[in-house]
């Protein structure tokens, strides 16, 4: 098993660059390389900022290899294995254990409304399917459903779960995920603008959408963090407020395409029901990273 303490800093949710309607080896290969050479900890393909839910399996699969051969070992990769369907998500799992990914990301069943005891199922099916760190991706937002502390306290005690990808946008889960669990549970933002705060809290690391298209920015703010000097990471996140903003005034995942499009490193296209961001979106964050010193 890759060592838990490996799973901090800045991780990229990446986006999956499309061309003509098929997914776009090529650029999805520059992506990731550019990614490292920029300093990002960490890699997470095919969650939803993938946009997984409208990716095939064999789609998703090919995904997760293509970063973890492109990656090389030289950062982790948590390869998204999410769905609502327990035996669907247990498939992915072994895929990205057997293709070499160093964890997996499994977010809470969306839509079927599980209760805590189906959901501590769903994760420990997962758990006893693998021999890799599980991340719980808790986005009651999107799934409608919140994995309670104590369902995940409960879930901790299993083998493989590690940790949570926590876009709950409730600052105090940190606080009190850590009084239940410790600080060897692995607490990852799941929300930009607030990532900061998460971390003063206990957090470990933030899997970031904005890191797509500022990912040295991301990084350095989380190396910062992580040194104990909050005076630098906050001078970063002055910089990068008005982006964490700016990417989310649409699916966020249109708004890092686009912010990619600015700085020719793919197209913009997007698969339905999603569309491109609107006009006047796509002036907010060209004008977010200009003041982020992205753009001239």
């Amino acid at each position: 098993m890759a060592a838990k303490t490996q799973f901090r800093g800045s991780y990229t949710a990446l986006v999956t660059p499309f061309k003509n309607g098929a997914v776009d080896e090529a650029a999805f290969r520059a992506l990731v390389s550019w990614q490292i050479a920029e300093g990002t900890h960490g890699l997470v393909p095919v969650g939803t900022t993938g946009e997984s839910p409208t990716l095939s399996h064999d789609e998703h699969m090919k995904i997760v290899e293509w970063c973890i051969d492109e990656a090389k070992g030289r950062v982790p990769t948590i390869a998204g294995a999410g769905s609502n369907s327990t035996k669907e998500a247990v498939s992915l799992a072994v895929h990205a254990e057997k293709a070499g990914a160093d964890a997996v990301l499994v977010v809470t069943p969306y839509y079927n409304k599980p209760t805590q005891e189906g959901m501590y199922h769903h994760f420990k099916a997962v758990n006893d399917a693998v021999g890799i760190p599980i991340f719980i991706y808790n986005i009651p937002p999107r799934s409608v459903v919140d994995l309670s502390v104590e369902t995940m306290t409960r879930l901790f005690e299993l083998k493989n779960i590690a940790g949570v990808k926590d876009a709950t946008a409730n600052l105090a889960r940190v606080s009190q995920q850590r009084h239940a669990m410790g600080p060897d549970f692995i607490q990852l933002s799941g929300e930009d603008m607030t990532a900061l705060a998460y971390m003063a809290a206990g957090g470990h690391g933030c899997i970031s959408v904005v890191a797509n298209v500022a990912p040295k920015a991301c990084a350095d703010l989380m190396t910062a963090v992580l040194k104990g000097d909050y005076a630098e990471a906050l001078k970063i996140q002055d910089r990068l407020t008005p982006l964490h903003d700016a990417i989310f005034k649409e699916p966020g995942l249109a708004g890092a395409k686009h912010g990619l499009k600015l700085l020719c490193r793919l197209d913009e296209e997007v698969r339905l029901p999603l569309m491109p961001v609107t006009a006047p979106t796509g002036r907010i964050i060209r004008d977010a990273m200009v003041h982020a010193g992205l753009l001239n």
